[in-house]
């Protein structure tokens, strides 16, 4: 998880005045989701769930869910079984925040290839959006943010 995340940041990165910063997810806070245009949501799946984490983002920030209403987001996802649970759980969290899916989200079962990687790289490729907020479960939760300089 923690190399598909890099390679999103990469691909967002590679956009003039794109700032990257990581955080660990616990640290991430209410004004991070409010402060964002756009949100990423990447996790590992376990048993055909989404991680735990991600849950846990759902409940902690739930007073932003009225200010965050058509948010754009997208999901990517590694699986050890096929991705599709954990993909159905995060997106019944946006239903909910009631946000609105910009891309395809991105599955990948087993060990990411090249292509997969690639992929993550494009799908990190912020050409429409100021701010992107990606928040993904490793062993220990981190949380990516990716700020656009204004310069």
């Amino acid at each position: 998880m923690e190399i598909m995340a890099n390679q999103f940041a990469l691909g967002a990165a590679k956009e003039t005045g794109i700032e990257v910063i990581l955080k660990k997810a616990g640290d991430a806070n209410i004004a991070d989701l409010l402060d964002c245009n756009a949100i990423a949501i990447g996790s590992p799946e376990y048993f055909g769930t989404m991680a735990g984490m991600i849950k846990d983002f759902d409940r902690t920030f739930e007073t932003a869910q009225k200010k965050t209403i058509d948010l754009p987001f997208v999901v990517f996802v590694c699986a050890g079984n096929d991705g599709r649970g954990a993909i159905t759980q995060i997106e019944r969290i946006a239903t909910g925040y009631k946000w609105k899916k910009i891309l395809e989200h991105l599955r990948v079962v087993g060990t990411p290839t090249e292509k997969d990687l690639a992929g993550l790289r494009n799908l990190g490729k912020p050409w429409l959006l100021d701010w992107i907020m990606a928040f993904f479960n490793l062993i220990t939760p981190e949380t990516q943010l990716v700020k656009k300089v204004q310069g």
